[in-house]
């Protein structure tokens, strides 16, 4: 998503309904991968702050605060339901185009890496990690209530950590912000990439070694 289709979203009359639905989509639903989850949460708080408010961008931030995290961990719980009961029927076709069974063992030496509650947690500041790592840990079988505490845990700490910090920044910086919005904005989805892009390269650094 392009960031004229995330401010086009914020400028909705449904922006909040907009915000929520993309947060639960994006860790909810392993097809849907890509969305801008981070993007979208920082931009959210600096329209909360004011920002863009002379083209009609304007949210509150509390509605956006206490609705976010529950958005986040309601999809993230339904993608570990949906991982638990269907994800071995699934992940198992090997003619699938869109799952592939190695992705599995992926997450199991990830999961074993950081151990449950640090992978689910650094899960959500990793895109597309995001909506994998949810699905995945119902295939593997972490407990359910092991999962639902670092799932709250994690989608509270991400949401507000990015909503509060832009909402800030917003605040205190008013004026730069506006004047450059578009290019900080794009600068923040290109960041928020670099850590997919590490793990990424670990991965392929790892496997030469190996090789």
């Amino acid at each position: 998503m392009s960031f004229i289709s995330v401010t086009s979203a914020l400028n909705s009359n449904y922006s909040l309904a907009i915000i929520f639905a993309i947060l639960a989509l994006e860790t909810g639903l392993p097809l849907i991968i890509g969305l801008p989850g981070d993007t979208l949460l920082i931009t959210a708080g600096l329209f909360a702050a004011g920002i863009g408010a002379g083209h009609g961008h304007h949210l509150n931030i509390a509605l956006v605060a206490l609705g976010s995290p529950i958005a986040a961990i309601l999809g993230s719980q339904f993608g570990h339901w949906l991982g638990w009961h269907y994800g071995m029927k699934i992940f198992s076709k090997p003619d699938s185009k869109f799952f592939d069974p190695g992705k599995i063992k992926s997450a199991e030496k990830y999961i074993t890496k950081y151990g449950q509650g640090r992978a689910i947690v650094l899960g959500r500041f990793i895109p597309v990690v995001r909506g994998l790592i949810n699905p995945l840990s119902g295939i593997i079988r972490v407990p359910f209530k092991t999962f639902t505490f670092w799932n709250i845990f994690g989608a509270i700490l991400w949401t507000q950590i990015l909503i509060w910090g832009a909402y800030a920044a917003g605040n205190t910086f008013a004026n730069t912000i506006e004047k450059y919005l578009k290019y900080i904005v794009l600068g923040i989805a290109v960041i928020t990439v670099i850590p997919l892009g590490w793990e990424i390269f670990k991965e392929w650094r790892s496997r030469k070694h190996l090789s």
